[in-house]
């Protein structure tokens, strides 16, 4: 089982209890540098991790998708640029985020659903969803065992899971460049352009405490995901894990 993690803001720990209201505030915080700081943070990688999430989606005309932690709506939005005619449910606790999003979506777009939810409960029927995806959120969430079963639940039969995080990488000299980087500059790096250290510095920890790849694959198998898998990009250091449900 996948426990429910604590973590630190600072140099202070915090309890399960706490944690959403805590990077709730947090992301409110960091909301207007967001989609900026993601491309000084990954030197512009996230936008190709999410174009290889979405060609692996494999997206079919009619299809229903639910965008969980959506954030501001980036791959929302790339799904229709590609000119894929779908109903897609934009879905995230953080009302700034959203906001965010609906200003930079085209508005024409207007099959795109912006609703403000809780990973943990979602407000969806059972069985109603072909794709689901969670991107850098699945690590953020107060109750991963609850958001993987919520997942399962508003999927229909031969609907398909995905999450996209961060991950472990598997290289010893890569995971030590990248442990420097990602503990030591990016903190420094949200303090000058976000003016938010211990912000930044919580992703940090947050990703080292996520679950391994093949943690999280048996988690899905538990939930009752079938023809589950993993693909790592960028030697593991992002991690697409798919499962389906029948």
């Amino acid at each position: 089982m996948i426990k429910n993690l604590s973590t630190h803001f600072g140099n202070k720990k915090i309890r399960k209890s706490q944690k959403t209201d805590l990077v709730q505030n947090l992301f409110t915080d960091v909301s207007n540098k967001y989609d900026l700081m993601n491309d000084i943070m990954s030197l512009g990688s996230h936008r190709l991790w999410k174009k290889e999430l979405i060609e692996l989606m494999n997206i079919q005309k009619g299809h229903k998708i639910l965008d969980v932690g959506c954030g501001t709506g980036d791959i929302g939005i790339k799904i229709l640029d590609a000119k894929k005619s779908n109903d897609i449910f934009l879905g995230d606790l953080n009302l700034s985020m959203i906001e965010l999003g609906k200003k930079k979506q085209n508005l024409k777009k207007n099959n795109i659903k912006w609703i403000n939810m809780n990973a943990e409960q979602l407000p969806f029927i059972n069985n109603f969803f072909d794709k689901y995806v969670i991107s850098f959120c699945l690590r953020n969430v107060t109750d991963i065992e609850k958001t993987l079963n919520e997942s399962f639940r508003v999927l229909r039969e031969g609907g398909e899971f995905f999450c996209m995080e961060f991950s472990k990488i598997k290289y010893p000299l890569l995971k030590k460049i990248y442990d420097s980087y990602k503990d030591k500059i990016i903190p420094h790096l949200g303090n000058i352009v976000a003016n938010k250290f211990d912000a930044y510095n919580y992703l940090s920890e947050s990703i080292d405490i996520f679950p391994e790849q093949e943690k999280l694959l048996k988690e899905l198998k538990k939930i009752g995901f079938v023809n589950v898998s993993y693909h790592n990009l960028f030697g593991g250091i992002v991690s697409v894990h798919r499962g389906w449900k029948i």
